[in-house]
């Protein structure tokens, strides 16, 4: 994965969501997820334009499931996430994990004003 592939904050937490659904995340349940996680207040459409954004970037899937008499019959897209998606997930970890990497976390905490 390149660095035009490095993932921003807010793509990274609707990936994860996307592979947490396991194969059957949905925008709403994506946002709902993020939200929960996030204790942000995140619309609808920002979801839709980052699974678009994710998707076309090839790092997840989706298909089109047939609606059920619960949905009215009205068809769901579901998203998956992709090989590559992943890896760019894998690699933001590792990426956390090595910018915390010899930090005291208790001089930060002191530095916050926790005990």
């Amino acid at each position: 994965m390149g660095e035009r592939n490095l993932l921003g904050a807010f793509e990274e937490l609707v990936l994860l969501a996307v592979a947490r659904g396991d194969g059957d995340a949905y925008g709403m349940s994506v946002r709902r997820d993020v939200q929960a996680r996030s204790g942000r207040d995140v619309t609808i459409g920002a979801v839709y334009s980052t699974l678009d954004r994710l998707e076309t970037k090839g790092l997840l899937g989706s298909v089109t499931r047939e609606g059920d008499a619960v949905r009215g019959g009205q068809a769901r897209r579901c998203f998956e996430l992709a090989p590559e998606g992943a890896t760019a997930l894998l690699e933001a970890r590792e990426r956390h994990d090595s910018a915390w990497r010899d930090l005291d976390r208790e001089q930060l905490a002191d530095v916050a004003g926790g005990d």
